[in-house]
């Protein structure tokens, strides 16, 4: 599972927990639609949600196909539109550079901060599925020799300590405990490196997790943490807060326009939507810097 490059060790991948086991896979078998299909349009493929104003005008006309056809498009463009958030707060970086993407599913996030610095880059995934298809589209691409994924677990990675200049979570940290998360993120990164994260979190002034992220969590077998708990962990593992930004209001019209796609709704929707509108989960991006 490990590969030999420049700053990355041969050490095996450690044995893993009956969850990773779980979660592998569940990912390792997934194939679903408002995953792949979206990601067929341009062929970047993306393992997260979407934030920005939706263009309503897709859900008009009466051919159905067409129909289909713009709302998979819309949806596709409101995902890239929170990949791109992300990858403007790793910056500057510059082609010199290298970043990891911690949870990288089938490598979108990985692809579009390489087009946009020029930078290298590598995704880690538990899922062999996901890391073999992710670098099959790196060499349709041509950028194999910049792009890279591996099976391996984010929490011990075997890549050089302080070898990356930026690195993120796009909704995985829910997988995973977070001081080990950032106990790892703080050892890969060289001083002043910056990390970003997207998450959804339990509001902590809400209460305890309501019952909607209780149902969000058996949906995807994880655990979603509490927002408090992703400051707490930062400052016990050198990452300083930069820049906080509340996306929920943002991804409620995302979540809105995919409980209208019948193409490609998984059941979980309105349970998402229950839970922006009444407090209990928010959709939180946060900026640190590595000291």
């Amino acid at each position: 599972m490990s590969s030999t490059d420049v700053g990355t060790t041969t050490a095996p991948v450690p044995p893993q927990s009956t969850y990773q086991h779980r979660v592998a896979d569940y990912w390792n078998a997934e194939e679903n639609p408002v995953n792949l299909e979206l990601g067929r349009i341009d062929d970047l493929y993306h393992h997260h949600y979407g934030v920005g104003d939706v263009d309503r005008s897709v859900l008009e006309g009466s051919d159905p196909a067409l129909r289909q056809e713009r709302i998979t498009a819309e949806l596709h463009r409101l995902e890239h539109a929170q990949a791109e958030l992300l990858a403007a707060r790793l910056g500057p970086l510059s082609p010199a550079d290298r970043v990891f993407d911690a949870g990288c599913g089938r490598g979108g996030g990985s692809v579009v901060a390489h087009l946009r610095y020029g930078c290298a880059a590598d995704g880690v995934t538990i899922s062999v599925k996901q890391a073999e298809f992710a670098n099959e589209q790196a060499r349709k691409r041509g950028i194999e020799g910049s792009v890279r994924y591996h099976c391996r677990d984010m929490l011990d990675t075997g890549f050089q300590s302080g070898a990356f200049a930026a690195s993120w979570n796009n909704e995985s940290t829910m997988y995973v405990e977070l001081d080990l998360l950032f106990a790892e993120h703080a050892r890969l990164l060289r001083r002043g490196g910056r990390y970003v994260v997207i998450t959804g979190c339990y509001n902590d002034t809400y209460g305890r997790a309501s019952r909607e992220v209780s149902l969000i969590n058996a949906h995807y077998i994880c655990d979603i943490h509490p927002r408090s708990a992703y400051f707490r962990a930062m400052a016990r593992n050198r990452l300083v807060p930069v820049h906080v930004q509340d996306l929920t209001a943002a991804t409620i019209p995302y979540w809105e326009l995919r409980r209208q796609a019948e193409h490609l709704v998984t059941g979980i929707e309105d349970t998402f939507l229950t839970a922006y509108r009444n407090g209990s989960f928010q959709y939180l991006l946060i900026a640190a810097d590595r000291i």
